[in-house]
């Protein structure tokens, strides 16, 4: 029933067009007809010849007369195909916001839908893609005049020993902070490409997060956060690289939104189809409306950018996630903290 309804669905459009062609026939055959029998009646059609004028005559006049039926009525078949002709010229010329609404027949319905839908998602791309020039422009553009202007000030004389070594350290800490974000970029831009995850083999997530434990220490000191995590061997197959990666950007997240002297504490548990990886911090709440965002490229909560960031990192954790077949969410951010959990299939 269902291949049915389709098949008559998809019919629709040809028989509504072959409706309007044997309507335009029949009106003229009928007028031929017609204009043939009122002559006849009236008595001024008299013998074969003139009977054989008359009808080439009106054989003519029925060319013309459906010729002008279709230039008149085609218009309303047609009108669909005009409207969708001026939203595409309309995309086209960069609106975006151009949407069409066709009723009938089935077939066209869809097609309206589909437009729609496509215009809505080049809409949100252009968006995307105007974000990321202004925020990458600002990313690089901010330490970039810093050091300018520091390297300036570093020409002057009257400087003292303690001053000029601020200043070095500032370029310094800046220049890492641009190599830092050309790394972020050029990882994100690497992995945007892949669509098939490379490299798998079965390894040991316990053993990675607590190296990344250690390759962060120097950052869990300095601002005295202890790390819980005290986890049994569990095993997923994947990336070994890319999901290193992972882990220290969910590590490097939580110690960049944890006040001094608190707990981060990093869990992992088992489902019968999945590993799940819980990174917990009690920095501030997530608002809701940016929790649906902070995976985003170059976006941040934290918008008066207290802390240190170019908003790549959790960007490149969705997406290396999501080349695993898995998920990461903000399980829970309230004024107690934030819980992030990163779910990987056990295949």
């Amino acid at each position: 029933m269902g291949k049915l309804k389709r098949f008559s669905c998809k019919q629709q459009l040809t028989i509504m067009f072959a409706a309007m062609v044997f309507l335009f026939m029949f009106f003229a055959m009928l007028i031929v007809f017609l204009g043939a029998f009122l002559l006849y009646r009236l008595g001024l059609v008299h013998g074969n010849r003139s009977v054989g004028v008359i009808l080439v005559l009106f054989a003519v006049i029925s060319l013309l007369v459906g010729a002008a039926l279709s230039m008149v009525f085609s218009r309303f078949p047609l009108a669909p195909l005009r409207d969708l002709m001026n939203a595409i010229d309309r995309i086209a010329d960069g609106d975006y916001s151009a949407r069409i609404n066709l009723k009938a027949p089935a077939e066209l319905k869809k097609l309206s839908e589909k437009f729609n839908h496509m215009a809505e998602e080049i809409g949100s791309v252009e968006m995307l893609r105007s974000d990321f020039i202004n925020n990458f422009s600002h990313e690089f553009k901010t330490p970039i005049s810093s050091i300018q202007g520091f390297a300036e000030m570093l020409k002057l004389d009257d400087l003292t020993q303690e001053e000029r070594e601020e200043y070095i350290q500032t370029i310094i800490e800046e220049a890492s902070r641009l190599t830092a974000l050309a790394s972020n970029i050029l990882n994100l831009s690497k992995i945007e490409q892949q669509s098939i995850l490379t490299e798998r083999t079965r390894l040991n997530v316990s053993e990675q997060i607590r190296q990344v434990i250690a390759l962060l220490d120097k950052r869990w000191s300095a601002k005295d956060i202890t790390v819980a995590f005290d986890c049994g061997e569990h095993f997923v197959v994947g990336n070994k690289e890319l999901l290193k990666q992972v882990w220290i950007n969910l590590a490097d997240n939580a110690i960049k939104f944890s006040p001094e002297h608190e707990t981060v504490e990093i869990s992992i548990r088992e489902t019968p189809a999945a590993l799940v990886i819980s990174f917990a911090n009690k920095g501030d709440e997530i608002p809701a409306a940016a929790q649906s965002h902070i995976f985003d490229k170059f976006y941040q909560a934290d918008t008066s950018h207290a802390t240190q960031g170019n908003g790549l990192g959790l960007a490149i954790v969705h997406k290396i996630i999501g080349l695993h077949g898995g998920t990461v969410k903000v399980r829970r951010s309230d004024l107690t903290g934030t819980i992030m959990d990163v779910t990987l299939p056990q295949k």
